[in-house]
């Protein structure tokens, strides 16, 4: 018996605010344990929390980004549940007029465009992190509340996804849509974004989900992924020897590859939610709406289909140019100093992206602007310079910070592009290349590589390989009729 996997995720990501949720208190990751507190945070009796604006149209970004509907006026709510890392015993959570609701986000899977809905989008607080001592005999746990208070936008999917390839494509187009939109950082290493799985099975065909099993302590997309495949093959195996799968929360062991029940699956009483008492609701108006909007920008999705149609560029090098808003917009500025999609394309991508990856870098952190970068491509594109000494004079420009002009003019790097100069080397290399000139003429017709790669050899890669290549030709052929 084969089940369909019917799958839907909770995302949730530490906004960008240099102060938490509802006090001064500074964000920065890895600070010392409980440096980053005050009685606000640390849920002291009598003290007030006072929203953090910027927060909130972080969140509201995201949530007109993915198509919201956004509630006017929403209002907090009190999420009571008890962990140590969570000092009130309650969270401040959007419950009952969540800030966005019935959205939907677009992405490319099986070969075309699905979309996914979103339930809601909400504001909340984050908690702290329990720090579990591994020492030998320790029988005691540490809590650090530099997290805790900490501005967390959760992103709830409609179980709209059925397989892992899906939820796979699901998570990283959102988290480029997050990073687009500069509302998170999405550094799922420092914990700034998280996801939570729920997936149930049921027959092909059926209206009916099956019991929902929600799976935490999911620290990275390939955990997801990871999990996802284990869960739905553990209930499919569950049903087909006439079990049934029971409403959970189970935790993901990911050095043990295996889900582990955690609890009976919370329901909203529960949680016991009514309207926070010490917020007042909050009013989005017309003006304000329209300002955070006008903020949103073009989206992965859309900037990559403009690429191929504006630019004309393949649909495999716009993908790879609109994976990030940096580097797309890096690529545009090119586009603006030299009008040539194509090269600039191929450049960004065979150079500019190696040498990032090489060094590990950002391409915030490259040292070419790229009206400078747009310049030395343009050199190339009109044969002032060679694609190889192009290349070297890159380096040139990231060490020394002098513009492509300079450099061709300093090191005598300008092609050398006329017949008059290049004959002579040529003869040279005929002479001194015996046996690739006798492959040659033997009818092998792929030693004329070699015989080019030793006149850009001798030329310090100068050579036009155009004109260099049709001069080996024409000589070749001058030889071969030779009796």
């Amino acid at each position: 018996m084969r089940y369909e996997a019917v799958i839907g995720l909770e995302t949730h990501a530490e906004l960008l605010t240099e102060s938490k949720l509802w006090c001064r208190c500074g964000t920065r990751f890895g600070e010392p344990p409980n440096t980053q507190t005050c009685p606000v945070c640390l849920g002291m009796p009598g003290v007030l929390p006072v929203l953090n604006k910027r927060a909130f149209e972080l969140a509201l970004k995201a949530a007109l980004a993915l198509h919201c509907v956004i509630n006017r006026e929403t209002f907090f709510d009190r999420k009571n549940y008890y962990y140590p890392d969570l000092p009130k015993n309650y969270q401040v959570s959007q419950n009952y007029c969540n800030l966005g609701r019935d959205g939907y986000l677009e992405m490319s899977a099986d070969g075309g465009i699905r979309r996914v809905g979103i339930w809601n989008v909400h504001l909340e607080e984050d908690a702290g992190k329990n720090i579990h001592v591994e020492s030998p005999g320790a029988d005691y746990s540490l809590v650090d509340l530099n997290r805790a208070g900490v501005p967390l936008l959760e992103v709830v999917s409609a179980p709209d996804m059925h397989s892992v390839e899906e939820a796979e494509a699901f998570m990283h187009t959102l988290r480029r849509l997050l990073l687009y939109c500069e509302v998170s950082d999405c550094k799922m290493q420092e914990g700034s974004l998280r996801f939570e799985a729920s997936v149930s099975l049921r027959r092909p065909g059926e209206e009916k989900l099956g019991s929902r099993v929600e799976i935490k302590n999911l620290n990275s997309i390939k955990a997801v992924t990871r999990c996802l495949a284990y869960e739905i093959e553990r209930q499919s195996r569950l049903l087909r020897e006439g079990g049934a799968v029971e409403m959970e929360t189970r935790l993901w062991d990911e050095a043990g590859g295996r889900s582990e029940r955690m609890r009976s699956k919370e329901r909203a009483q529960d949680y016991r939610y009514f309207p926070e008492p010490d917020l007042v609701p909050f009013v989005v108006d017309e003006g304000w709406l329209e300002r955070v909007q006008a903020e949103v920008p073009e989206l992965s999705l859309g900037r990559r289909r403009r690429f191929v149609r504006d630019h004309g560029l393949s649909e495999y090098d716009a993908r790879v140019l609109t994976e990030e808003r940096a580097v797309a917009d890096y690529f545009e500025a090119c586009l603006a100093a030299h009008n040539e999609p194509k090269s600039v394309a191929n450049w960004i991508m065979n150079e500019v992206l190696a040498i990032l990856n090489e060094r590990k870098v950002s391409i915030a952190e490259f040292e070419v602007p790229p009206q400078r970068f747009a310049e030395l491509i343009e050199a190339a594109d009109k044969g002032k310079v060679t694609a190889a000494a192009a290349r070297e004079i890159l380096g040139k420009m990231i060490e020394t910070g002098k513009n492509a002009a300079t450099l061709i003019e300093e090191t005598g790097a300008e092609t050398i592009g006329q017949e008059e100069d290049l004959a002579p080397i040529v003869e040279q290399v005929l002479a001194e290349a015996r046996k690739a000139v006798q492959d040659y003429l033997g009818g092998k017709k792929k030693a004329i590589g070699a015989l080019l790669g030793q006149v850009m050899r001798l030329t310090g890669g100068k050579a036009d390989p155009k004109l260099a290549r049709e001069i080996l030709l024409n000589r070749l052929e001058e030889m071969a009729r030779q009796p």
